[in-house]
């Protein structure tokens, strides 16, 4: 399943291609949401199906080969029983311009300008930067990193995304921003090395291969990951670092390696005084050391996969600083009758964000060129240039 963008077929790509590599050949490919404007005059609708249309043109051969299935983008969420019966209907209704109604005005929300200077008020930390696959991570990321840049800060940029965008993303570097991934292979390679160092001058040749031989169990590697992870949230004691995390789920799986390592070391630490300890659960649970940005999109199952990542988070005892709602058409404006026949399911998000689900809540609106590179992920942060204010 893969929406009709460049960002979210990549992940589909590198999803088969593993799936190949482990002898899972009998795939199919579903395209949701693809987009035909219906009005030619909505500079909104026509940049939505443009950019579609190009990332599908653009999907690499062996992607384009699967069996395939296409389904129109609907006026409402695929939600509830008549809703997903709809959706095995070839035909699409027309929506009429006089059923959308207007939307009422929402007010206001602040832009991501906004958030990198909150951000920029301290003078170091964590910023982990999470969400689902496909929902802007990355730009959120890079672009907040450039925000910090731009107000005097030096600032670390890193990922524990497999698919590692971010350098695709940023196209160029930037005096003062570090940008660098966690690539599980060299992490493993390098854990491995230094375990071997360590441990191998007090053994023979047989027990030295034993160890290397242990060492290459599967579980090495979520090892090497938490270490590297590790050190990463501990550069926030003296500069900014950016994380730009994996998909929800390896974020999670992440977050108990954190989770399970605080508890050894609170065990072995028991009795003789934990004041001096520190270890990475305590910073990314210190509200004035981390910051967790949660990023979704105006839909309800992004909106509902965020507040379950939100559920999880404080069962582990991490608050989120901030929501960043992205690619939100109600701020782009429109009136292109399908789209605007959404925008009241759009609208009845944000008012569930703002009814409790998120403290703070800070938009990004469709954008008919995708920010990508610096001066245009800059533009989204800058103050000077007055970064887009969300107006519903």
């Amino acid at each position: 399943m893969v929406r009709p963008d460049k960002s979210a077929i990549d992940e589909a790509t590198r999803t088969s291609e593993e799936l190949h590599a482990l002898g899972l050949d009998n795939q199919r490919l579903v395209i949701n949401g693809v987009f035909h404007a219906s009005d030619r005059s909505d500079a909104v609708a026509l940049s939505i199906e443009t950019l579609g249309e190009r990332a599908l043109d653009n999907m690499p051969d062996a992607l384009r080969a699967l069996p395939q299935d296409r389904v129109p983008l609907r006026a409402a969420d695929t939600v509830g029983l008549p809703a997903l019966r709809e959706l095995l209907s070839v035909e699409v209704a027309p929506v009429a311009k006089s059923s959308t109604g207007t939307v009422e005005p929402l007010g206001s929300l602040p832009g991501l300008d906004a958030l990198a200077d909150e951000l920029a008020a301290a003078e170091h930390g964590l910023i982990m930067v999470m969400g689902k696959g496909g929902v802007g991570k990355t730009t959120v990321a890079a672009a907040l990193a450039l925000g910090l840049i731009q107000r005097g800060k030096t600032v670390h940029l890193s990922t524990t995304d497999p698919a590692a965008h971010l350098a695709g993303t940023l196209e160029g570097a930037v005096a003062g921003l570090r940008v660098d991934r966690i690539d599980p292979k060299i992490e493993t390679q390098r854990y491995i090395d230094k375990v071997m160092a360590a441990k191998s001058p007090g053994l023979d040749a047989q027990e030295q291969a034993l160890l290397l031989e242990d060492l290459r169990s599967p579980c090495t590697e979520e090892v090497a990951v938490f270490h590297a992870f590790s050190r990463i949230v501990s550069e926030g004691r003296s500069a900014f670092v950016v994380l730009d995390t994996a998909p929800t789920g390896h974020s999670l799986l992440l977050m108990d390696a954190t989770g399970a390592y605080h508890r050894q070391v609170m065990r072995e630490f028991e009795g003789q005084g934990s004041g001096r300890v520190v270890t990475p659960l305590m910073r990314l649970q210190d509200a004035s050391y981390t910051r967790i940005v949660l990023v979704t999109l105006p839909e309800i199952t992004p909106v509902s996969q965020a507040s379950a990542l939100q559920d999880d988070l404080r069962r582990a005892g991490i608050e989120p600083y901030a929501w960043v709602l992205n690619k939100s058409v109600l701020a782009a404006g429109t009136h292109d009758p399908l789209l605007a026949a959404r925008l009241s399911g759009e609208r009845s998000q944000i008012e569930r964000m703002a009814g409790g689900l998120a403290k703070r809540i800070f938009m990004l609106p469709w954008l008919a060129r995708p920010p990508i590179g610096i001066a245009d992920l800059s533009k989204l942060v800058s103050s000077r240039s007055g970064a887009p204010a969300a107006r519903t």
